[in-house]
């Protein structure tokens, strides 16, 4: 089964993707590791993210989507994928669709993870990583020390920060740049009959797994 994780950022989709990915017994596809792996490989399309990137330029649709379909297209992903950070536009869905269609095979489910704003921004605002080792962190305060490895060995000496895009300030922007281009992939999703479940993404991790495995008949 092939499937699409939905959401404003700080749902819970990085959370939840292994998880479900297990339960499905089929691999994750994130955008961004996709991406890296095909520069590592020097697959055609990484050859062309290549070439956006050295010009500074992002990386156009029809590349990034040309990379997912040489990902699906390999036998680790016959049984399907979770996808998470794959969908943000509307013509990123309905590539995909057609990536999808030319491979055979079609989207089981939209997984939609719901979650007030006031909610994700108390989250993500309450996120920390170390400066020097990058390790995260939740319920701590900016400027201690960092007590992950390597900085607890010695070796960095690094202290809790909060990056400049988990500001409060920064959170909201992010919300109203998704409500703007990515909440409308949804209603196109249900205009083409996708199978879309909406999930309460309030509550321990725990539950929140099992209200998506449900959602998805397991």
């Amino acid at each position: 089964m092939v499937i699409v994780l939905f959401g404003k950022p700080g749902a819970g989709k990085g959370t939840q993707a292994p998880r479900l990915a297990a339960a499905l017994d089929v691999p994750i596809l994130a955008t961004g590791e996709a991406l890296r792996a095909a520069l590592r490989a020097g697959t055609p399309m990484g050859l062309a993210a290549k070439a956006f990137m050295d010009r500074g330029d992002l990386v156009a649709d029809d590349v990034i989507l040309g990379i997912i379909k040489e990902v699906l297209s390999q036998p680790a992903y016959v049984n399907g994928a979770v996808l998470d950070g794959v969908v943000r536009t509307v013509p990123q869905a309905a590539g995909l669709e057609k990536v999808l269609s030319d491979l055979g095979r079609s989207l089981g489910a939209v997984l939609v993870f719901d979650i007030p704003d006031e909610e994700i921004i108390e989250r993500i605002s309450g996120r920390l990583t170390c400066d020097k080792c990058s390790a995260p962190f939740t319920g701590r305060v900016p400027g201690i020390a960092c007590d992950a490895l390597p900085c607890s060995s010695g070796t960095g000496g690094g202290v809790l920060v909060r990056r400049k895009d988990d500001e409060p300030d920064a959170v909201k922007t992010r919300l109203d740049a998704y409500r703007k281009s990515t909440e409308p992939v949804l209603a196109w999703y249900i205009g083409n009959g996708t199978r879309v479940a909406t999930i309460n993404a309030v509550g321990p991790v725990d539950e929140i797994t099992e209200r998506a495995r449900l959602a998805l008949g397991l």
